[in-house]
């Protein structure tokens, strides 16, 4: 991917990541944590032009859960309220053993997509993603069994290397390869324009990426994502600003900006219908 792509003006994926797994509603009152507010605000989203949604499901308590039931109630009800919407389950594992990371992609039917950790990440002082190369690849092997294409998570420029291993000597993975280029702190890539350009060229030939950054980094990178070619996330995982001192009101609101910032830099926003065709989805 490159400016070239840029020029072509093909559409950008916005994908939205609305809850994550680890700050709940004591970071932001709005942030969605049980299935009925995580699909109103799904639907929120792809109103307002998201095409894929990333899901973490929760336990009553508002605490991370990788309870396949839980999964299978989120997707209904986000699939009840949304008009097609790419639906995308959360496999990461900060403390989690790898039985519990095959849940989420056991729902019937499964989902489209799932993230694929490519390796260790530590951001937290007591929580940590081990991310073993056996551990991914036996996650890998179950989405290809189920034909679920996955987010490929690279946290740090090296994990492109674990990119070329799995797609060199691993199962044989159903739609585009698509990396999603991760920057921030702890031990994710150091947040620079710089960092993100380096990223992008080293992916592998024919890959697509999308670019998630943390906090005040996340609009100027996935601005520049799209000028690069690439496709966006935003959401109240990753970051929970409209800008410096102001809280976003909404997940809609950043895909609404993410959005507009797109088609001013002449590039329309992808339906989910353009999305799967975008990234090879298998169809259902």
């Amino acid at each position: 991917m490159s400016y070239d792509d840029y020029l072509a003006g093909d559409p950008v994926i916005i994908t939205v990541a609305p809850t994550g797994g680890v700050h709940g509603k004591e970071s932001h009152p709005d942030l969605p944590e049980r299935p009925a507010e995580i699909a109103e605000t799904a639907a929120a989203c792809e109103e307002a032009g998201a095409s894929v949604v990333h899901l973490h499901a929760r336990r009553e308590n508002g605490e991370r859960s990788f309870d396949r039931e839980r999964f299978q109630e989120l997707t209904t009800a986000v699939r009840d309220a949304t008009d097609g919407m790419i639906v995308q389950h959360s496999t990461g594992g900060t403390g989690a053993p790898l039985a519990a990371r095959r849940e989420p992609l056991r729902t019937d039917p499964p989902p489209e997509m799932a993230s694929l950790d490519m390796g260790p990440l530590n951001r937290y002082a007591h929580l940590t993603s081990e991310n073993t190369r056996a551990g991914v690849d036996a996650l890998a092997e179950e989405m290809a069994d189920r034909r679920i294409v996955p987010e490929i998570e690279a946290f740090n420029p090296g994990h492109l290397n674990e990119v070329d291993r799995l797609l060199a000597t691993g199962p044989d993975l159903p739609g585009r390869t698509y990396v999603n280029c991760i920057l921030g702190g702890g031990t994710l890539t150091i947040p620079s324009p710089r960092n993100l350009q380096n990223m992008v060229d080293n992916l592998p030939d024919g890959a697509t990426f999308t670019v998630l950054a943390t906090g005040p980094h996340q609009l100027p990178l996935t601005t520049m994502a799209i000028v690069l070619g690439g496709h966006v996330r935003v959401g109240f995982e990753d970051n929970l600003y409209y800008r410096a001192g102001e809280r976003a009101v909404s997940n809609a609101q950043l895909v609404a900006r993410a959005r507009r910032i797109a088609e001013e830099l002449n590039r329309p926003v992808a339906t989910p219908a353009e999305a799967r065709e975008l990234l090879e989805l298998p169809s259902r």
